[in-house]
């Protein structure tokens, strides 16, 4: 498996820059405020990119909220459309995408507003820098193209390079090798057409992926070397990590490891330096790699679950992939078959999301269908109409028997044409019915029916933010044990068995299964749509799952049968829940909140049920419940905790 870190080429809307300019005589025009706002504003423009964007972006963003502030007193809205698309860019830097997201919508609304076309195409660019990252290879495609389409109109040179480097990093990462080195090429052309050093440091380092990519590690180490010495020349720390982190990886597919972890440890060393979140998970996961094959299974573990909790973090789904990859490579092969099937159960997740068709689009193609149909009968209603105004014309102007003969004859072969035409529509539209019902119950099996309606009306789903929502994690105690005790089909009977009737127990409180991972199960009250009395419902639904699996065990173990025990947990809290995917797409929740209820789980008891302190603060007066205090308890990763265990009064 390979990671290699490709180069986005991002935007700074059009703003002349000169990387060789002294900082200090900037500051100098920044500060003197006889100087035209104008002036002051490209200055200050000029510090935060040539100075900090791509060393210090945490810095970059407070120098261009300097400049939005003064750009707004002014009334300038170029300018601050150009201070938020700075602070979009550094947050994406940093791989916070979300934030990163909103600054580029803002920057991209007061383009619009103002017509200016460059600055539309380089939000555009970096807009799709953030689908790119997260997977989203066709939102990120459409993206790209659009800005190339106006950089072109308006020959916008720099602009233009700009999107064709990103197209093709879309190519690479298809495996179109061909078509990304084209693009590259005539990206790298232009930059060098305009000195650019940024541009065409970032367009070498990408043809050495192609390289790299195909197993052309002398002409990719070439390519990686040429774009590293401009790097440094600039000192942009980010170019430098991201080629350090493709070497390290050129000398790893050749057996040279310590080589290999050193460039890794010096890349590493970069991200942390600003917190770069995707930058070191993706250095933990290459070194985890290199432990891997190294055969140091537990510092391979380490790297690949640390860097695998970060891409969960920024929903870095190609990165979290590969991290699932590595752990289930790793527990495999030091004989840790339950952990390995629990890791490849999750890769096989995000494969489907990182491949994923658009599902909105058949259901568009549904209603499109539907459309016809309807058209068609009322088209069938037309020509009935239009039949009898004939008939009656022909009555009144043929009175012989003969004629009237005839035009019974030829109303009654127009009413069993249109007969056949409408018994044919309404077949046709039967099947679309029945289709479409088929399509919304299976949306219904795998989506809240708020969250599916909403795809349907709008074709995609947006995440939410739930101030309240209670998460519980169940899981059978010894599960590695008892299954060896029972044959294939055996263990997936019993398991079904127990998650059908935890499916009714939480249809019957109204809770909403998020999914099952092997022996886990994982549901939530109070989402898609908040209630007063989620948190309680949640708690019941847990005892009462416990109190089929305690009757459960007592009938197998009567029978002499292999029985499962359960511990389950329960945390409230914050969490975002959304839509992962839109082939084998899932509705899921992530925060914090979810990792406490997990480890509630993990440190409760068999046949009880333990909650967390937020849990009971909100149920202590609840005269239905019993609770029992277990002082602080230790769990993992999360230090001392409160806990509860909870039962009916």
């Amino acid at each position: 498996m390979k990671k290699l870190h490709i180069i986005t080429f991002l935007s700074f809307l059009g703003l002349t820059l000169n990387a060789q300019t002294n900082l200090d005589s900037l500051w100098s025009v920044w500060n003197d405020k006889t100087q035209p706002d104008t002036t002051r504003l490209k200055t200050i423009h000029t510090i935060a990119w040539d100075g900090y964007i791509y060393s210090r972006p945490d810095s970059a963003f407070y120098f261009a909220q300097m400049e939005y502030g003064l750009a707004e007193k002014s009334g300038l809205k170029k300018y601050m459309a150009g201070a938020l698309n700075t602070q979009g860019i550094s947050f994406l830097i940093r791989g916070d995408y979300p934030k990163a997201l909103g600054y580029f919508q803002r920057s991209l609304k007061i383009k619009e507003d103002i017509g200016d076309k460059r600055g539309i195409a380089g939000v555009l660019n970096n807009i799709g820098g953030i689908y790119q990252n997260q997977g989203d290879y066709l939102k990120a495609l459409d993206l790209y193209q659009r800005g190339l389409k106006i950089s072109e109109e308006i020959g916008d040179k720099n602009a233009i390079a700009t999107s064709l480097g990103n197209i093709g990093v879309i190519y690479n990462k298809q495996s179109d090798y061909s078509k990304a080195h084209d693009y590259y090429q005539r990206s790298l052309k232009i930059h060098e057409e305009l000195s650019d050093k940024r541009g065409i440091a970032g367009a070498l380092g990408n043809i050495g992926i192609n390289y790299d990519k195909q197993g052309d590690y002398s002409k990719a180490l070439d390519f990686y070397q040429r774009s590293l010495k401009i790097q440094e020349e600039m000192g942009n720390k980010i170019g430098i990590a991201n080629t350090l982190s493709n070497i390290g990886l050129i000398y790893q597919n050749q057996g040279e490891f310590p080589k290999s972890l050193d460039y890794y440890q010096r890349s590493l060393k970069i991200w942390e330096g600003f917190d770069d979140k995707n930058g070191i998970a993706l250095c933990l996961i290459n070194m985890g790699i290199l432990y891997q094959k190294q055969h140091d299974h537990q510092k391979a573990i380490d790297q690949c679950r640390a860097g695998m909790l970060l891409a969960q973090e920024i929903k870095a789904i190609s990165l979290e992939r590969d991290a699932c990859k590595c752990l289930y490579d790793t527990y495999k092969v030091s004989g840790n078959g339950n952990n390995a099937l629990k890791y490849l159960e999750q890769m096989q997740m995000l494969d489907d999301s990182l491949n994923a068709e658009e599902t909105s689009k058949k259901l568009q193609q549904m209603e499109f269908a539907k459309q016809l149909f309807t058209d068609s009968i009322e088209q069938a209603e037309k020509d009935r109409l239009l039949q009898e105004a004939h008939e009656i014309e022909v009555a009144k102007k043929n009175k012989t028997r003969n004629v009237l003969i005839g035009s019974g004859l030829l109303a009654l072969l127009f009413a069993g044409s249109f007969y056949s035409r409408w018994r044919y529509v309404k077949k046709s539209r039967d099947v679309i019915s029945k289709e479409r019902d088929r399509s919304e119950n299976l949306l219904l099996n795998i989506l809240p029916a708020e969250i599916a309606e909403e795809l349907k009306e709008k074709g995609r789903a947006d995440a939410q933010d739930f101030e309240m929502v209670s998460i519980l994690f169940s899981d059978f105690k010894g599960f590695t044990a008892a299954s060896e005790k029972l044959s294939a089909q055996d263990l997936v009977t019993e398991i079904n068995t127990c998650f059908e009737a935890f499916d009714g127990i939480m249809s019957k409180y109204g809770i909403e299964k998020i999914k099952t991972i092997g022996d886990a199960y994982m549901a939530a009250g109070g989402l898609p749509v908040p209630t007063d009395d989620s948190i309680k419902k949640t708690v019941l639904a847990a005892l009462e799952m416990q109190a089929f699996i305690s009757k459960r065990k007592a009938e197998l173990d009567a029978s002499g049968k292999t029985a499962f025990e359960m511990r389950v947990g329960i945390h409230t809290g914050p969490v975002v829940a959304g839509i992962v995917g839109v082939k084998k797409f899932q509705y899921d929740i992530w925060g914090d909140t979810v990792n406490t209820a997990s480890r509630m789980e993990s440190s409760g008891e068999v046949g009880k049920v333990n909650i967390s302190q937020a849990t009971y603060e909100m149920l202590k007066h609840d005269s239905d419940f019993i609770f029992e205090s277990r002082g602080k308890i230790e769990a993992k990763g999360k230090g001392e905790k409160e806990m509860y265990f909870v039962s009916k009064a």
